[in-house]
């Protein structure tokens, strides 16, 4: 694996090349959006000045280009996750739409009262608040695998649990948090044991590592687009053929249906029995060029550098004596780090790395249970990808000095 040369990249991304307050961009938020590469702008810009017309049933020209390459991305995808089909990945608006449709489309034909839905502490709130909607509506029980002190799942509580015969597991992959990267095979096998259908949620996997959904084994995997160079407004959810074929449509509307009477409707083939009404083709094109990019570059390496970062940024943090959230084991740990400077609110902490320049998200991160479980109420999160470097470093290192000089934090061990 050749070693990923992020200043070349770098030059692929205009925005980049913004100064913030008078300083150089340090783009530290990837964890919550990724930035585009010309690539993807291009493609996006072509499609609109070139291509542009409602897909699928048109027989004129402008309108079998862009069915065409909206398709293209699908089959991409396909290849991208290991599917054995394109026809198993469904264009949503976000992971979060993937999510719902599942709870909606699956949850509510197959789920009755009593029924055990698992997740686990560290959910996104995408990844809980669908559920606990359908709970309130259907009488469905939900369990929670817990989360250690090192920010790491309990395993042992975990196949307690999962004895107790969950009808659904659903877990994220790595952490938007705190970035534990969890076992995502065995807990899958484990869910598959326990005649569980399973559901990952892959936001923060598919932009960095590769994915196999055959492999794996899941039921439903989501992610989204924007996290991965591409586009906002694309959600994609793979799931097993025979399972979206039982599955009733989410939405209802033009393109999912096959005929439709004043009397009742017949529904379309897959994918589209669940993409009802004019979907969000130009992106759908503009993604293409994104998985192009990142499959040329490889996930391997992507992952690779990106971690390299930031273990050297938790060595940064940790020499100035601030906390960082999530397991001490660096095999358990993605490109996130999460962390607090003592004494100062996070959002203070955002604000005074933005007068130097640097992104970070601050706050909760859509994960309160896990906030509170951690006993803490918010972070500073740095987040790397492929177009960070050594300067970012350097500038990240620069705001966390100006920081604590600015407001004279003394670190105390063990504060959160």
């Amino acid at each position: 694996m050749a070693p990923l040369d992020a200043k070349t990249l770098r030059a692929d991304f205009p925005i980049l090349k913004r100064l913030v307050r008078g300083k150089p961009l340090v783009y530290l938020d990837n964890a919550a959006t990724t930035q585009k590469p010309r690539q993807v702008i291009r493609a996006l810009t072509d499609f609109y000045e070139k291509h542009n017309a409602n897909v699928h049933r048109g027989v004129h020209t402008l309108s079998e280009e862009a069915t065409s390459m909206a398709e293209a991305t699908r089959t991409k995808l396909a290849a991208f996750v290991g599917a054995p089909k394109p026809a198993t990945l469904i264009f949503t608006r976000n992971a979060t739409e993937s999510i719902n449709l599942v709870a909606h489309a699956w949850g509510r034909k197959f789920l009755k009262t009593g029924d055990i839905v698992l997740l686990t502490e560290m959910e996104h709130h995408s990844n809980i608040v669908p559920w606990q909607l359908l709970a309130a509506e259907r009488g469905i029980r939900l369990e929670f695998i817990p989360v250690l002190t090192d920010g790491t799942l309990n395993m042992d509580k975990a196949k307690e649990l999962l004895a107790k015969g969950p009808k659904l597991f659903s877990f994220v992959a790595i952490s938007n948090a705190i970035g534990t990267v969890n076992p995502v095979a065995e807990l899958i096998k484990l869910g598959k044991e326990a005649a569980a259908t399973v559901h990952v949620d892959a936001c923060q996997w598919a932009p960095h590592r590769p994915i196999d959904v055959k492999a794996w084994g899941a039921d439903f995997v989501s992610f989204s687009a924007h996290k991965m160079l591409g586009p906002t407004g694309i959600g994609v959810l793979w799931g097993r053929e025979e399972l979206l074929e039982a599955m009733d449509p989410f939405l209802g509307g033009g393109d999912m249906i096959s005929r439709v009477t004043l009397e009742k409707s017949t529904w379309n083939e897959l994918p589209y029995k669940f993409e009802a009404g004019t979907p969000n083709f130009a992106d759908q094109a503009a993604f293409g060029p994104a998985l192009d990019y990142l499959s040329a570059i490889g996930l391997d390496a992507v992952s690779a550098h990106e971690h390299a970062l930031a273990e050297k940024a938790r060595a940064i943090l940790e020499a100035e004596g601030m906390t960082v959230l999530g397991p001490k084991d660096p095999a358990k740990r993605s490109g996130v780090v999460s962390f607090n400077v003592t004494g100062l609110h996070p959002h203070d902490v955002g604000t005074a790395f933005d007068l130097e320049g640097v992104a970070v998200r601050v706050g909760h991160h859509c994960c309160q249970p896990l906030m509170n479980k951690l006993q803490c109420g918010g972070t500073a999160r740095a987040s790397f990808y492929l177009y960070n470097d050594e300067s970012d470093l350097e500038g990240f290192a620069r705001a966390l000095r100006r920081t604590i000089e600015f407001f004279k934090a003394k670190p105390k061990a063990g504060v959160r």
